[in-house]
């Protein structure tokens, strides 16, 4: 059976994920919170201080809870998908702004991840990603030229990995993530609504096709407030002990 506490966080983060509950709302008092659940304060309690912590609402001595977030969306850790592909289920249509796009030769630090030579060219392209009344997400892809020899804004804001695979064929195979949380850089707080977050997810990702040919370098930046790392995993039985 479901603790009472699980199940009235459940219903109240339900409430909020389908926009019922607007963000930036005062949730009703722990007392009208006991009274529609008929339960304990102390049940209520455990709830709140369970929705705090995923992130739902922050609680604000003298005024209560105030939802923080209207929704989130499920980043797959393990997955390889386009942003695109990844909040196609929202109901909300996020926006791409491309903040820049350029082709020219790597940095060193760029030249090292995809192990490019010094006659190399890449694209880079810079998106910000935009829902939730807010600019949340920056993307910064540096793609090899040698595989990717057209780039266009237009395909940018709509989704590069969707040009890749269609129009140019390539068979995107698999990718190496690292995921860390940093503080905010400069350019971090130039281009996104940070609202007070002093910390960054950041997954850092070297993307192959699928004769292993290393061709991407990506570094997403996200506020950590509108999404939630979600992954799949399977124990491998070796036969052994516990």
């Amino acid at each position: 059976m479901t603790n009472k506490y699980l199940a009235i966080h459940n219903d109240i983060a339900r409430q909020i994920e389908a926009g019922e509950i607007a963000p930036h709302s005062l949730l009703p008092s722990e007392h009208e919170l006991k009274e529609r659940y008929d339960t304990s304060r102390e049940t209520i309690r455990k709830a709140l201080t369970l929705l705090a912590q995923n992130g739902y609402i922050q609680k604000v001595q003298g005024k209560g809870s105030i939802v923080i977030r209207s929704s989130m969306v499920d980043f797959p850790v393990s997955g390889l998908v386009s942003f695109k592909e990844m909040t196609g289920k929202m109901g909300e249509k996020p926006r791409t702004l491309v903040h820049e796009l350029s082709r020219g030769k790597p940095d060193a630090f760029v030249k090292q991840q995809l192990n490019l030579s010094g006659k190399d060219e890449v694209w880079k392209a810079v998106r910000i990603r935009e829902f939730g009344g807010g600019k949340v997400l920056l993307d910064k892809d540096y793609l090899n030229v040698k595989f990717v020899p057209a780039l266009t804004r237009e395909i940018c804001e709509n989704s590069i990995y969707e040009y890749l695979e269609n129009e140019l064929g390539l068979k995107i195979s698999f990718a190496k993530k690292e995921i860390v949380v940093e503080e905010p850089t400069d350019e971090d707080k130039q281009l996104l609504d940070l609202e007070g977050f002093h910390n960054m997810v950041v997954i850092r990702s070297h993307v192959y096709l699928e004769d292993a040919s290393l061709f991407q370098y990506t570094e997403s930046r996200h506020r950590p407030d509108k999404f939630r790392f979600v992954d799949f995993a399977r124990r491998i039985h070796s036969g052994g002990g516990a």
